[in-house]
């Protein structure tokens, strides 16, 4: 069955028509609903069995899982529904409206990533469903440029039975085996106010912070002499000091001071691991300055993402892509199918340089290479017999 365009830009119009903004700002934030009904009807036609579930404690979000065929592997196509926000005065065109010119097409989330849909689409369109040996998922996430609220309740439920997950991102259909994690956090000093011109009248909170930053930087210069990984192009983990408030008068001690920070580590660590580390470098400091140290998380974060470049599906996607597996400094939801026990790969059409931006494209001459990837992995891993000594173990 040969590649139909038209029916992939179509597809693609009207998930770019329906807006689907997610944002910890509550004026930008939108609902997906709109889009995860619109992927589930054209699931429906196709034979999936569809679940739209509601993410909790997230008004307005739904995750949507569709299944065609069954066993006890099976193939996820992974994505989320949801774009960043938007400023429509740097546009040259409706973002909300799918445009075509000089062989790209034009729209907010085009490739990132509601492209990916429609290619998965066409990729099934073009099997015979009747011969899956394995199911194939389709997975359709919420907030993952926020909160990614969606796959956190999906992991605490306990996951998918499924044997590989390919996470679509835009990565210019190059295998993507590996990614940084990422974590920010806020440190508050609370101290004592008072007149400048006798330190004892307060408990100057800038003058801890010099010292909680002196220890953050301390800490950095160890966690890269411990970790090193030359398959990034940044090889070491990064600790950036990113914003800082206090005070409120040169003739006023300060009372209380706040410090931003983010955190990129490579594989190997875990972020819950880190939190509690520069937890107990800064509890010493707050006791001997007799004053309080308030940690707080700004984003849950993201652990690192890796999975071995030998491992089958990686090696799939390397032969029928032609491009080898490589590394991205951005996170995805990787990090999450990984846990649920599968082999996981980051690889879609579109490029992350045309992601978060005014005019976002995607290009034309990525989509049926995108889709025949797509078709080839579901005829590799869904259409064959897994011989039974490798179904138990989904690393």
């Amino acid at each position: 069955m040969p590649f139909d365009l038209q029916r992939y830009t179509q597809q693609l119009q009207q998930l770019v028509a329906e807006p689907s903004v997610s944002c910890a700002v509550p004026s930008w934030d939108m609902s997906n609903q709109r889009v995860i009904e619109l992927l589930a009807n054209w699931l429906d036609d196709y034979g999936f069995n569809t679940e739209i579930m509601p993410v909790q404690g997230h008004a307005g979000k739904y995750n949507l899982l569709a299944t065609l065929g069954s066993g006890d592997g099976g193939l996820v196509f992974a994505g989320h529904s949801d774009t960043v926000p938007y400023d429509e005065d740097r546009w040259q065109s409706n973002p909300f409206q799918l445009s075509e010119r000089d062989g790209r097409l034009y729209g907010l989330g085009a490739t990132d990533m509601k492209g990916f849909f429609p290619a998965v689409l066409e990729a099934v369109r073009q099997i015979d469903s009747s011969k899956l040996q394995q199911p194939i998922m389709v997975l359709a996430t919420a907030d993952e440029e926020s909160s990614m609220s969606g796959a956190r309740q999906l992991a605490a439920s306990g996951g998918l039975k499924a044997r590989y997950a390919v996470v679509g991102e835009p990565t210019s259909l190059q295998p993507i085996h590996m990614h940084k994690g990422i974590m920010m956090e806020s440190i508050r000093v609370v101290g004592a106010a008072g007149h400048s011109s006798n330190p004892a009248l307060g408990n100057n909170a800038l003058e801890a912070m010099h010292e909680v930053m002196t220890e953050l930087m301390a800490y950095r210069g160890e966690l890269q002499e411990r970790y090193r990984n030359p398959g990034f192009a940044v090889e070491i983990p990064t600790l950036n000091l990113g914003c800082i408030h206090g005070g409120d008068g040169a003739n006023r001690i300060c009372g209380e001071c706040e410090l931003h920070f983010d955190l990129r580590s490579t594989p190997g660590m875990h972020n819950d691991e880190l939190r509690q580390q520069i937890s107990q470098r800064l509890t010493p400091l707050a006791e001997r300055r007799k004053l309080d140290i308030v940690f707080s998380t700004l984003f849950e974060g993201v652990d690192p993402f890796y999975q071995s470049a030998d491992a089958e599906l990686i090696k799939t996607c390397e032969s029928l892509t032609g491009q080898s597996p490589a590394s991205v400094g951005f996170a995805t939801e990787a990090p999450f199918y990984r846990k649920m026990g599968m082999q996981t790969v980051v690889m879609g059409p579109g490029s992350i340089d045309q992601a978060h931006q005014s005019n976002e494209f995607i290009a034309l001459e990525q989509i049926e290479p995108a889709v025949n990837s797509f078709k080839g992995l579901i005829e590799t891993l869904c259409m064959a017999d897994i011989p039974s000594d490798k179904r138990p173990n989904h690393e």
